[in-house]
């Protein structure tokens, strides 16, 4: 069956042939120095102590090599202000497409309000017909996402650099199973943030001296998290504060690589920003209607009686569910969501794993009357089931034991 042609795809067209006009013109003088620039980048991923290392050493050798450290430094902030991921200028001239204009989600005066999720009245999910970038329909060659509506051709994907090779496996072996696929929108929970919220997280980045696009180690972790702490409560964090985020460490590095990767921090910091600026009524108008479904299927699985009430440990249990996403990595899920009970004597913070054992059990006989209710079931929830959008296996929130 062949496929129509959309405006898009006939703008597409036309881009090209004046890229390629451009190309002719400017010989292929770009292309060694867009070669040079992705080398660049790629020697510049490496943990933040590298990276901030790299700097000392560029500044000691001259003036003209600080000055290109500093401009690439300025377009990693402007990428992350703006939500970008590949700039446009690093992909194949003459295959690639123009990226659509993105732009950070506002509130509204109603946001605070709580919304009408009626657990009875089911939802219908219809995933939309065309490809969200070419605006083209071919029936099964359609990847859907989990979350949202959308639906991409691997092609396109591929084109606007949103797919690379390791990915384009992932993409074709989930997307159609229960596990699913986060688009690339999905898969970042920094898109969530407001221009406001976006500035906050930047400025606390700045002062704390991290670096865009740097991963982390622990060391690094826990000294943000230490200064986070102290500039919100002007006091230094306390034992169990600490124990809590070297366990949120270790979710976020559940292939224990000894790093967290910038995506999946940027992701942890901005759900947490969201938590701390947002009411759970704003938070849960960022569902989308598949996740309110997931919800609805998981609280009814849980309320045996039919009498619209689960316990709280049942709904402690659904809120660590939410993060099996990867079906085929179950050793890494294993480990990232393990921490329901005592704590593995392999973990950084085993030696208070004792304390964390007694509370555990003190927390399991107190949880055990409270009846959780679908509206408390949706709000304690809502943070959880938006922090398991990313396709990463890293637990970008993790649940308190």
């Amino acid at each position: 069956m062949g496929v129509l042609m959309s405006r898009r795809q006939t703008v597409e067209k036309v881009q090209k042939v004046s890229l390629a006009v451009s190309a002719f013109k400017d010989g292929l003088k770009e292309q060694p120095s867009a070669r040079r620039r992705a080398e660049a980048e790629g020697s510049r991923r490496g943990t933040l102590e590298q990276t901030v290392q790299e700097g000392e050493d560029e500044a000691s050798a001259g003036p003209s090599q600080a000055e290109e450290s500093s401009s690439s430094s300025k377009a990693a902030w402007e990428r992350l202000r703006d939500g970008r991921g590949v700039e446009p200028e690093e992909f194949e001239r003459a295959n690639r497409f123009t990226p659509p204009a993105f732009s950070r989600p506002t509130r509204e005066l109603h946001d605070d309000e709580p919304p009408d999720i009626s657990l009875e009245q089911r939802e219908q999910v219809v995933n939309d017909e065309m490809c969200e970038i070419c605006e083209v329909w071919t029936a099964e060659s359609l990847f859907p996402c989990r979350i949202c509506s959308r639906v991409y051709h691997d092609g396109c994907l591929r084109r606007m650099g949103y797919l690379q090779n390791d990915s384009a496996v992932e993409v074709t072996e989930t997307a159609h199973t229960e596990t699913g696929w986060s688009c690339n929108y999905c898969d970042n929970l920094n898109l969530l943030l407001t221009e406001e919220e976006m500035y906050s997280l930047m400025e606390t980045l700045r002062q704390c001296k991290i670096i865009p696009d740097t991963c982390l180690t622990l060391d690094d972790f826990l000294h943000y998290k230490h200064l986070v702490h102290k500039q919100q409560f002007e006091k230094p964090m306390g034992e169990a504060q600490e124990e809590r985020a070297t366990l949120q460490f270790s979710a976020l590095d559940p292939e224990k690589k000894g790093h967290i990767e910038w995506p999946d921090f940027l992701s942890h910091e901005s759900i947490q920003l969201l938590q701390k600026l947002r009411p759970q009524n704003s938070l849960l108008r960022l569902l989308t209607a598949k996740e309110r479904e997931r919800a609805r299927a998981a609280f009814l699985a849980l309320d045996q009686d039919s009498d619209g009430l689960i316990t709280e440990k049942e709904c402690h249990k659904a809120r660590h569910s939410w993060f099996r996403k990867h079906q085929k990595d179950a050793p890494s899920c294993s480990v990232s969501i393990s921490h329901v009970g005592p704590m593995s004597e392999s973990s950084p913070a085993s030696s208070g794993s004792s304390k964390s054992q007694e509370k555990t059990l003190l927390a399991t006989e107190q949880e055990e009357a409270r009846p959780v209710d679908w509206p408390t079931f949706l709000r304690e929830n809502v943070a959880y089931i938006l922090a398991a959008r990313p396709n990463s296996a890293a637990v970008h929130l993790q649940p308190p034991a």
